[in-house]
């Protein structure tokens, strides 16, 4: 029940992090709707900011605490009452936060919000035309870099049936867009069903009738089974897209990770994930710097990242984390040589998505526009690029509209951005 309108209190919520993190911030802006709290996109002027914070790796951690610093000086001018900080920052440092911060009016760790998997309402924080679906929590590969275990304890998959029901009603709202995501889905259903089962929760959403897409995220190697890449390949929804994180191809440093797979089995994986889906875009990430990564090492990464040739790449410095294996492993590499190592990736990743963008050329492809410029183009995505993390496409048109799908014929190309016409609408 609300209180009455002269009681009535407004919060604004500040998400950091990956999707995952979405998700959560999604379930802790209803909690507080269900309060009688109004949320207010601007964190000015308001009772309460709550900021959801992510703590993977440094980079992470610093613009959890620069978010921080910059609402208690807000609180100091008078523009918030109350700071909250919730997540993973908290759940590994509450009582250095709580001895040196204050200002801050309460810290909650990842399990001290009763958050759940499913949030009916639509997100507050991104387009309505696409949403997060969490399949589980936690997470069961060890691997020796990662502090999510620990924070976030062991796998916990959500009921099959939960989320097919929310993805139907998502979709009859009006989502374009269904984006799976968790540590491992791969792994998903391991732990309630005493096997995998994401080939089965694939085969039930494809079923669910409209025009839509489906993404699936986070796919640990190891985990995958070909079964799953023959649905991707068969379904009329799923997006021939695979998010495969690779980490590393030494078979030295990534048996130090404990990735638990070889590298010819890696290779043989992207070679039958190729072959049955041609038309595939292979995302991956890889880690640089990893305590004990030689020369031999990198360029044995480099070599792997020329003949690959990845639609897709993420590159990550690695991030010395406290209570990790690898935070005490020998022979860290300097970060100098880590900035070095990432560069020299980047440029050669650049080279390569050019190269696999001119594929695109004077094709026609589909396009779920997101928004409109000023110059008469709009932007939108294809099915092989995920929002936030991969390229665009500029479409030049008329009375386009936000979350629908257009027939797209590419004109231009761009190391990660495509250019186009549209044709006709694909309704």
């Amino acid at each position: 029940m609300k209180p009455p309108f002269f009681m009535t209190k407004t919060f604004s919520l500040i998400s950091l992090g990956c999707p995952r993190n979405l998700v959560d911030s999604d379930c802790i802006i209803s909690e507080f709707e269900r309060k009688g709290y109004v949320f207010q996109e601007e964190a000015v002027g308001v009772d309460v900011v709550i900021v959801n914070t992510c703590s993977f790796i440094e980079d992470a951690k610093k613009e959890s605490i620069e978010a921080i610093l910059n609402l208690i000086d807000a609180k100091k001018r008078g523009d918030i009452k109350k700071i909250i900080v919730s997540g993973c920052l908290p759940e590994r440092y509450r009582d250095d936060l709580e001895e040196e911060l204050k200002e801050v009016g309460e810290f909650r760790g990842v399990l001290d919000f009763k958050t759940t998997f499913s949030r009916k309402a639509s997100s507050k924080l991104i387009p309505k035309h696409y949403a997060y679906i969490k399949l589980s929590e936690g997470c069961r590969n060890k691997c020796t870099y990662c502090i999510i275990p620990y924070l976030k304890g062991h796998y916990k998959s959500r009921p099959m049936e939960s989320i097919v029901k929310e993805a139907e009603h998502l979709i009859k709202e009006g989502v374009k867009e269904i984006i799976l995501v968790g540590q491992d889905t791969s792994l998903y259903g391991i732990d309630i069903y005493g096997k995998k089962r994401l080939k089965e929760l694939l085969i039930r959403l494809d079923k669910i009738p409209g025009r839509f897409w489906i993404r699936v995220l986070y796919v640990h190697p190891v985990n995958l089974d070909k079964d799953v890449i023959k649905v991707i390949k068969k379904s009329k929804h799923i997006c021939k897209y695979i998010d495969l994180p690779i980490e590393h191809i030494s078979e030295k440093i990534l048996k130090k990770m404990g990735r638990r797979i070889k590298k010819k089995d890696i290779l043989l994986l992207i070679e039958y994930i190729r072959k049955t889906i041609p038309n595939v875009a292979l995302r991956t990430s890889l880690i640089v710097g990893f305590p004990g990564e030689t020369k031999k090492d990198f360029e044995e990464l480099v070599s792997f990242v020329e003949k690959t040739k990845f639609e897709r790449l993420g590159i990550f410095r690695y991030s010395r984390e406290e209570g990790t294996p690898a935070y005490k492993f020998k022979d860290q590499i300097e970060e100098k040589v880590k900035e070095y190592r990432f560069d020299k990736l980047m440029l050669l990743q650049k080279e390569i998505a050019k190269d696999v963008n001119k594929r695109f050329n004077g094709k026609i492809i589909d396009v779920l526009v997101e928004e409109i410029k000023e110059d008469g183009y709009y932007i939108g995505r294809s099915e092989y690029d995920a929002p936030e993390v991969d390229g665009l496409v500029y479409v030049k048109g008329n009375d386009l509209k936000i979350g629908e799908f257009y027939k797209v014929y590419v004109v231009d190309t761009y190391e990660y951005d495509l250019v186009g016409e549209k044709i006709e609408s694909s309704e």
